[in-house]
């Protein structure tokens, strides 16, 4: 059985009131440790289709499985709890607070979840050391280059040791040089943390470093 298993997805927004379908009948499977990307035009539905994997966002119609577990079934707080524990999240824009430094943005999610600063304090640090962060621990957002933010923003996503890595084109507010040193982090962290990792990216390296490319064009998935 695959890992996450998508059938006959539909998504769709009301615009000036009228509904505009994002997502029409889509299917995907992704096995258990697959690093997927996800390509397409802009607009196109690759950050709805982000979301509702993700459980941060409704479907309309069709199923999400993940572990043979439909998300359709999960009450409200079962998708907070699916949320915090099995899905880390990396954005385009890091999303970070500017008035925590590196150490307290990685450890938003277990402060989220309450968990004694004796344990977080020591998985943050140790994320941080491994995305290249150890000698940065106590700056602020504000003291680090768009690369670092980016790179702390990883290390929260993994806080709080994630199946599933969800990343919405994390490299698209970079340099050239920068991105393609995330694309060598992401890749590293995928395989040291055993990720299933679904990554939606316009840029070609990125998407050339992962198992298997899928391009989302008229609501639905197929090969690139």
């Amino acid at each position: 059985m695959p890992f996450i298993e998508v059938s006959g997805l539909s998504k769709s927004y009301d615009v000036a009131n009228k509904p505009v379908n994002v997502l029409r009948d889509l299917d995907v499977s992704v096995e258990k440790g697959e690093m997927i990307a996800i390509v397409g035009a802009s607009g196109v539905g690759k950050s709805t289709l982000l979301h509702v994997l993700g459980g941060l966002d409704s479907i309309d119609g069709g199923s999400i499985r993940i572990a043979g577990k439909s998300l359709r079934d999960f009450s409200d707080a079962d998708l907070v709890a699916f949320r915090n524990r099995h899905v880390g999240f990396v954005f385009q824009f890091h999303h970070l607070l500017p008035e925590f430094t590196a150490l307290e943005n990685a450890e938003m999610p277990m402060r989220i979840a309450r968990t004694p600063r004796a344990e977080s304090v020591p998985r943050a640090e140790e994320l941080l050391t491994r995305v290249g962060l150890g000698d940065r621990l106590t700056h602020r957002p504000g003291m680090l280059s768009g690369g670092e933010q980016q790179r702390v923003a990883v290390a929260r996503a993994l806080m709080m040791r994630p199946s599933i890595l969800l990343a919405d084109e994390p490299t698209g507010d970079l340099d050239e040089q920068t991105a393609g040193a995330l694309h060598a982090l992401l890749r590293e962290m995928h395989q040291r943390y055993q990720l299933t990792s679904i990554i939606a990216t316009h840029n070609p390296r990125l998407a050339a470093a992962c198992d298997r490319t899928l391009r989302l064009e008229g609501g639905a998935l197929r090969s690139a």
